[in-house]
């Protein structure tokens, strides 16, 4: 006995239930067909015959009985080997045609071969070999809506036979073309049946069914009549012979098949062509739906160069100033305990404290200078010649003095710009003499303008002086007004004025002075404008999430537009992960190409602005963040109407309109 290469046994299908009564219909249905028959499945509407021909392709499963497929039990198969099946076992042909209306006849008749792997050359000469065959050799690049009924209907026929056809479902192939094209089409369907197909014809026309050489009718579910020559041994064997399906080696290959068809890099690639695709058609509509996701790149990338802008432009100004720094005063917390000095015992002291890197004595007094005829009052600072780094305060003219002149006493200075345009206006005042209450220096540098500090005070109307020449031979004491302390890292600056302190307690058996931790307000300024930004990116996101919003609404409406298409995909051997993939890749794309606009007008607006002066840095990290975010905001809300897809029942997809 030759094993069938299709059986049915008391196969039942019903719809319904959850509260709605079921509906049956198929009703035990019982019947085998061999390889090579040509089969027509007759009966009038909703008799059954088109549940059947779905059973049969595997786009559906029974209720129950049992189905065998070359003897194995198909009702067992999972998703994956059903979509196998499919693609390599079956072709269908059906009365609406069901072309991709964005792809052309060739790509339509690849469809199934992208889904088994077959490589783009390979398919695309196949395909053009099919459609030549079947009359279509000049119109390969047409589009469904170029083609007449019966021309599409051909290009449905060669999709079947990608690859390798072995079992033709045609339901109704001529029920939408003339009588003209039609007779084609069947006499078509006869010679693949001659040439070894197996052919299953579902028709309610019986004049159609007679160019069958089986008819089985079906009226309510139910088989009513077998054509009597269906069971002819010799039949069965001359069909055995003829067929072309090797069913043994089909199933046997089905366990690696299933779970693998191309490449990743293959797979990838055709998602990206068919989205592509989709994407150029509708590419107005995709670009308002891109706006979120413009403007929200474009704002990211804009915020946080401003951002990181005025950042650096507040601390530089700050560093002016000086950064790294802490003040070490003279009297305690208490207003009624002891006064305390600090003297240059106090200055070593917190020299040798870890994370100092220079501790300044500092003396501060009011004198009179005079010059020609000029005569002012202003600041005068006795320091060390660490002042120049611990202030951060650099000469613009002449030299900063040295440790030499500490050591003797040279009564040498430097005058801020406002010293200088009082005393000696626009001329330059290196190497010119100053009384300094009555006592005579000579100016051997001009410090850099740093502008006023805070209320009236003014950095630029100052005198510097060495700190042993200010202590003795003017201001006339070494009690300091204050230590300036320079820290090495900002981070443990907390750390060490709790040193600092502990050092100096120690030495005066009482804490009479006061620390101020400049260091750690410009941390804490500085953190400050680091939440400023990243507030201000984060403002900036929330464009990225409206845009995902978009893309998901985009997504849910290109699903429902195209359930049809997923349909012929599934029934032409796509699995559930080809139809997630595709529509990820859609997605993805999608958000892709708005990141890179983004990125584009968010580079061009910051462009503007750095020529209109705006304090304005771009960040790489922050242009490749944004861009990604992109990405990951279309893959995330890319992801439920993918999966929605890839969920679609094939048999409800294929009837949508």
């Amino acid at each position: 006995m030759v094993t069938p290469l299709i059986e049915l046994g008391d196969v039942r299908k019903s719809y319904g239930g959850a509260g709605e009564p079921p509906v049956n219909v198929l009703r035990g249905v019982s019947l085998s067909i061999g390889a090579g028959e040509f089969v027509a499945i007759v009966g009038a509407s909703g008799s059954g015959k088109s549940t059947l021909m779905h059973i049969l392709g595997c786009l559906d499963r029974p209720s129950s009985g049992r189905y065998r497929f070359a003897g194995q039990d198909v009702t067992s198969f999972n998703a994956d080997e059903l979509a196998w099946l499919r693609r390599e076992a079956f072709g269908f042909v059906f009365q609406g045609y069901n072309l991709i209306a964005t792809e052309s006849a060739r790509e339509n008749v690849e469809v199934p071969a992208i889904y088994s792997g077959m490589g783009p050359q390979a398919r695309r000469a196949r395909a053009t070999e099919l459609l030549s065959r079947l009359g279509l050799g000049e119109r390969l690049d047409h589009r469904p809506n170029q083609l007449s009924g019966g021309q599409q209907q051909r290009v449905s026929i060669g999709r079947a036979l990608m690859n390798g056809g072995h079992i033709l479902l045609a339901d109704e192939p001529t029920g939408a073309l003339d009588s003209t094209s039609g007779a084609e089409v069947m006499a078509l369907l006869g010679e693949l049946s001659d040439a070894g197909h197996t052919i299953i014809l579902i028709t309610h026309d019986r004049q159609v069914a007679a160019k069958a050489r089986r008819i089985i009718e079906i009226r309510d579910g139910q088989i009513v009549s077998d054509s009597p020559d269906a069971h002819d041994a010799k039949h069965e064997g001359e069909r055995a012979r003829a067929g072309v399906l090797d069913t043994k080696t089909l199933l046997a290959s089905m366990s690696e098949g299933a779970s693998h068809t191309a490449s990743v890099f293959a797979d990838v690639n055709e998602a990206l062509r068919a989205a592509w695709r989709v994407v150029w058609n509708n590419r107005f509509r995709t670009l308002l739906t891109l706006l979120g996701i413009i403007i929200g790149v474009a704002s990211v990338i804009v915020m946080l160069a401003i951002g990181r802008g005025t950042e650096r432009e507040v601390i530089a100004k700050m560093a002016s100033f000086g950064t790294n720094r802490m003040y070490v005063t003279p009297g305690g917390d208490n207003a009624r305990g002891p006064g305390g000095t600090l003297d240059v015992a106090d200055v070593e002291r917190v020299a040798h404290v870890p994370n100092v890197a220079v501790a300044m004595p500092f003396l501060s007094g009011q004198v009179t200078l005079r010059a020609g005829n000029a005569d002012i009052r202003t600041s005068l600072w006795a320091v060390s010649p660490e002042a120049s780094r611990v202030l951060n305060w650099k000469p613009v003219r002449g030299v900063f003095f040295d440790a030499g002149d500490e050591r003797d006493l040279a009564a040498v200075a430097l005058i801020g710009k406002r010293v200088r345009e009082k005393l000696f206006g626009a001329a330059d005042p290196v190497g010119k003499h100053v009384l300094v209450n009555n006592v005579p220096f000579l100016v051997i540098g001009e410090l850099e303008e740093k502008g006023a500090t805070s209320g009236d005070a003014d950095d630029d109307d100052v005198m510097l002086v060495p700190y042993s020449t200010g202590s003795r031979r003017v201001l006339g004491t070494t009690h300091l007004s204050w230590i300036s302390v320079l820290i090495d890292q900002l981070d443990l600056a907390a750390d060490t004025a709790q040193q600092i302190g502990a050092t100096l307690e120690r030495a005066h058996h009482v804490r009479d002075f006061q620390i101020y931790n400049r260091a750690a307000s410009v941390k804490a300024q500085s953190e400050t404008q680091d939440m400023l930004t990243l507030m201000l990116g984060l403002i900036a996101g929330i464009s990225l999430v409206v845009g995902g919003i978009g893309v998901m609404n985009i997504m849910l409406m290109t699903v429902k537009e195209r359930t049809r298409e997923i349909g012929i995909r599934i029934a032409t051997g796509a699995r559930q992960r080809d139809i997630l993939r595709q529509f990820l890749t859609e997605a993805t794309l999608v958000s892709g190409i708005g990141g890179a606009l983004g990125v584009l007008i968010g580079v061009l607006i910051g462009a503007v602005l750095i020529a209109a002066n705006v304090p304005t840095i771009f960040s790489v990290r922050a242009i490749l963040g944004a861009f990604a975010c992109a990405l990951f905001t279309g893959l995330i809300f890319g992801f439920m109407p993918a999966r929605k897809a890839a969920r679609l029942d094939p048999v409800v997809a294929l009837s949508s309109e």
